[in-house]
C-alpha cells in the first residue's frame, strides 16, 4: 500500500461544509488518513432526500469529482478524514483494539435541524486499523445496508442512514470474486460502547469522550455537576440506555434480527448501525438466527433484549471512575440503572405490541402478548403478516387469518382480544385502521432482499431500486405491490444465511 500523508490535503469542492470536532478534540481516537484510489467509480444509487436535508446537492455528488469524496479517494476542502479507533466485546470475547478497518469518518455536517450528523464511509480501503484485512466492501453487503437502513428509517426506527453506494471496478475476493463498492452513511455520530472500552485504558480522554458525547446526543445533560449523587455521567448512562432500551423494543417489534451486537456495534446514540448479516423474520421464531457467523445463536431474535442489557454493562463499567471516585459506590450506582433495564424495555415493548393490537397500553394485559406469541411461534405465523391479517379479521375478512393459524386454536384468544377491544371502547373499524398504521404491510423480505442483491451483483439494479421504493413506503397498500407481501416460499429460511461482507 502506498505511503498516505499524515494530513490528508482536501482539494474537492462537491462537499463542503464538513467540520472534524471528533478529530479537534478526540486526539487519540482516530488516525488521519485517505481512500484508496478507486480504478472505475460508478455511482449506482444516491439518497437524494437525505443529501437535499444536508444542505448538499445531488447533481456535485454525481459529478466525478463528486463520486470520489463519495469513495474516499478524493478529500473535501477542509475535511481530516480519519478512521476511528475503539474496542469491544464480539461474541462476549473482548478485543482491546479493533478500529475503522475499512472505514473513514469524512467529517460532519450540520442536519437541518441546528444538530450534526456523521458522514462515513464503509469499503473505501485499508487503515492502520485493518488487522490483515483488505479493508474494501463488496456490491451486494453494501446494497443491502442501504436498503435495511433505509427500510428501518421509514419504519421510524433510529438508525443510520445510507446517502450513497458507489461501485469502484475493483474486483474483492470473498466467495469468489466480486465487484467491490463503498457505501456513505450518515449517523448522528459513530460513537460505540466500543469507543468507551477503548479510551478508558487511555487516562484523562475517558473524561473529554463522556463530555463531548453528552454535548452532543443528551445537551440537557451538560448543566449537571460531574461529582456528586446527581452527577451528569449516571444521568449519561441511563439516558444511553433508555434510548437502547426503546431501540432494541423496535427491532423486537417489527421482527428485525440484527445478526452481529457486538459492543462496537452498539451506540451512544440509540441508533441502529451495521447492517451486515442482518434479516428480518418470516415465520415468527424466538430462536430465529440468519447469521453464518453466530454458531451459537448468542444474537437470535429472542435473545436481543438479553444481550443488549449484557453490552450496556460493559458500558457502565468505562463509566466507573467518572461517576464516583469511590469504587463500590460507583458500581452501587451504575447497578441500578442497569437494573431498571428490564422494566424500561417491557414499557417500550408493551406499548408497541399493544398498538400494533389496536389497544391502549395501559391496562393491556401481558399475557395476552404471549398468548398470541405462543400461537404464532406453533404454528410458524408470519410475523409481519399475522398484524396485517388480525385487521383484516376486523374488517370481517377471516380469510388471511386462517391462512395463517388455524381458526379452532387462534378463536379462544381472538374473544379475549375482541373482549379487551370493546372493553377499551375500540370499535372494530377504527382498531383495524389503526393497526394498519403501525404495522407494516411491506418490509425487506429475505428472499427478496437476496435475490435483489444477487441481480445488483450481476449488474442489473432494477430488482433493487423496485424493492427500495416498495420498504421505504412500508404502509401504503398498492395492488401492484402485492407480491412485496408474501412471505418466502416454504423451506427459504431452512438454508437462508446472511454474511458481514468482510
Amino acid at each position: 500500500m502506498a505511503a498516505i500523508p499524515d494530513v490528508p490535503v482536501g482539494t474537492s469542492t462537491a462537499v463542503s461544509g464538513l467540520e472534524s470536532t471528533f478529530v479537534d478534540e478526540m486526539g487519540g481516537l482516530s488516525v488521519l488518513w485517505q481512500g484508496a484510489e478507486v480504478p472505475d467509480p460508478k455511482l449506482l444509487v444516491l439518497n437524494e432526500e437525505l443529501a437535499a436535508s444536508l444542505g448538499l446537492d445531488a447533481a456535485s455528488l454525481r459529478s466525478d469529482d463528486g463520486v470520489a469524496v463519495l469513495t474516499g479517494s478524493a478529500v473535501p476542502v477542509g475535511s481530516k478524514p480519519a478512521a476511528m479507533a475503539y474496542a469491544g466485546h464480539q461474541f462476549g470475547g473482548y478485543a482491546p483494539l479493533l478500529g475503522d478497518g475499512r472505514a473513514l469518518l469524512l467529517g460532519e455536517l450540520g442536519d437541518g435541524a441546528g444538530g450534526r450528523v456523521d458522514l462515513h464511509l464503509k469499503g473505501s480501503g485499508p487503515t492502520p486499523f485493518s488487522r490483515g484485512g483488505d479493508g474494501f466492501a463488496v456490491v451486494g453487503p453494501m446494497l443491502r445496508e442501504y436498503l435495511v437502513s433505509e427500510a428501518m428509517h421509514a419504519l421510524g426506527i433510529p438508525t443510520t442512514r445510507a446517502l450513497a453506494v458507489v461501485a469502484t471496478g475493483r474486483p474483492v475476493h470473498r466467495n469468489g470474486i466480486e465487484p467491490g463498492a463503498v457505501l456513505a452513511r450518515v449517523a448522528s455520530s459513530h460513537l460505540r460502547v466500543g469507543t468507551f472500552e477503548f479510551a478508558v485504558r487511555r487516562g484523562e480522554i475517558l473524561q473529554s469522550l463522556a463530555d463531548y458525547a453528552i454535548a452532543r446526543h443528551y445537551p440537557g445533560l451538560t448543566d449537571l455537576p460531574a461529582t456528586g449523587k446527581d452527577n451528569r455521567y449516571l444521568a449519561f448512562f441511563e439516558a444511553v440506555l433508555e434510548a437502547q432500551a426503546s431501540l432494541v423494543a423496535r427491532w423486537m417489534l417489527t421482527g428485525f434480527v440484527h445478526g452481529v451486537m457486538n459492543t462496537d456495534n452498539t451506540t451512544i446514540s440509540g441508533e441502529t448501525i451495521d447492517y451486515g448479516p442482518c434479516a428480518f423474520l418470516d415465520a415468527f421464531d424466538p430462536a430465529a438466527v440468519f447469521s453464518s457467523i453466530d454458531h451459537s445463536g448468542r444474537y437470535a431474535f429472542g435473545n436481543q433484549p438479553a444481550v443488549l442489557k449484557w453490552n450496556l454493562a460493559r458500558f457502565a463499567e468505562t463509566l466507573l471512575r467518572l461517576v464516583d471516585s469511590t469504587p463500590d459506590d460507583a458500581i452501587t450506582a451504575v447497578t441500578a440503572v442497569l437494573g431498571s433495564f428490564e422494566a424500561r424495555y417491557e414499557n417500550h415493548y408493551t406499548a408497541g405490541m399493544a398498538a400494533k393490537l389496536g389497544l391502549s397500553g395501559a391496562s393491556l394485559e401481558r399475557s395476552l402478548i404471549d398468548a398470541l406469541l405462543a400461537l404464532m411461534a406453533e404454528h410458524g405465523a408470519d410475523w409481519a403478516g399475522s398484524f396485517r391479517a388480525l385487521a383484516d379479521e376486523l374488517r370481517g375478512k377471516a380469510a388471511p387469518l386462517d391462512e395463517l393459524v388455524p381458526r379452532e386454536h387462534i378463536g379462544p384468544w381472538l374473544i379475549r382480544w375482541r373482549n379487551a377491544l370493546q372493553q377499551q371502547g375500540r370499535g372494530s373499524a377504527e382498531a383495524a385502521d389503526a393497526m394498519d398504521r403501525v404495522n407494516p404491510l411491506y418490509i425487506p423480505r429475505n428472499h427478496q432482499v437476496d435475490a435483489a442483491l444477487r441481480a445488483a451483483t450481476a449488474g442489473d439494479l432494477t430488482p433493487f431500486e423496485e424493492l427500495l421504493e416498495v420498504v421505504t413506503h412500508p404502509f401504503d397498500r398498492r395492488d401492484e405491490w402485492a407480491e412485496y407481501a408474501l412471505p418466502a416460499p416454504r423451506g427459504f429460511s431452512d438454508t437462508f444465511r446472511t454474511f458481514c461482507g468482510t
